[in-house]
């Protein structure tokens, strides 16, 4: 049988990271057609509000179901306002491993967001679900990201040659598609231990532009 992830709800010092709700439709829309999200990532450009609908109704509840992955909102404590989006993929569960991506909203952008959001699921995926690894790639350029993954704890274990696309504006207004390199990070049980300490400090949540 297909082993699949809870729905579940992850709290933090700030946020909260749920489930996808259709409530959400308007700003993941907003979110996901910014331009640095477009630069990083394979969303359609612009991410319309149809595009959102199908993620939260469509994409998100069959990868669960799938045993896949899962999509988490994740929201301002106080606020309740959609701040970001934690995704896992291509999830293992022999070799109890999955990969972690992650956005920020650009009204949320310097706030530490992707560190607190990625560690508290690290976390609740090694403490609650037993699992043995975590891994991210990042684009070689994407230095934002890179910090997170560093600040979260993770170690860098090489380059994928090539296998990574971006994209780029056109004169015109246009996407153009470039290639480049992915570094893969990877998170273990062992890596985490004092990192919730380190975000905490007087310049943990803040100075990173932080987006996958």
């Amino acid at each position: 049988m297909t082993s699949t992830f809870p729905d579940i709800s992850i709290s933090t010092e700030r946020l909260v990271l749920r489930p996808l709700d259709t409530d959400d439709v308007p700003a993941l829309a907003a979110m996901m057609s910014d331009e640095q999200v477009g630069a990083w990532t394979d969303v359609p450009q612009p991410f319309t509000e149809e595009n959102a609908r199908t993620w939260i109704s469509g994409y998100a509840p069959a990868e669960r179901a799938a045993g896949r992955g899962l999509d988490l909102a994740v929201t301002e404590f106080l606020t309740q306002r959609l701040v970001g989006v934690v995704q896992l993929t291509r999830t293992n569960w022999h070799v109890r491993s999955t990969e972690l991506s992650y956005i920020v909203a650009p009204w949320a952008r310097g706030e530490g967001y992707a560190s607190e959001a990625a560690l508290a699921t690290a976390q609740w995926l090694f403490k609650d679900q037993g699992f043995e690894r975590i891994e991210l790639r990042t684009a070689a350029d994407n230095t934002a990201s890179q910090q997170v993954a560093q600040k979260i704890g993770c170690i860098s274990e090489g380059v994928l040659r090539n296998a990574c696309i971006a994209r780029v504006r056109t004169e015109d207004g246009g996407w153009s598609e470039v290639r480049t390199d992915f570094i893969v990070w990877s998170l273990l049980p062992e890596d985490i231990e004092g990192a919730d300490g380190q975000l905490a400090d007087s310049n943990g949540f803040s100075g990173y532009t932080d987006w996958n």
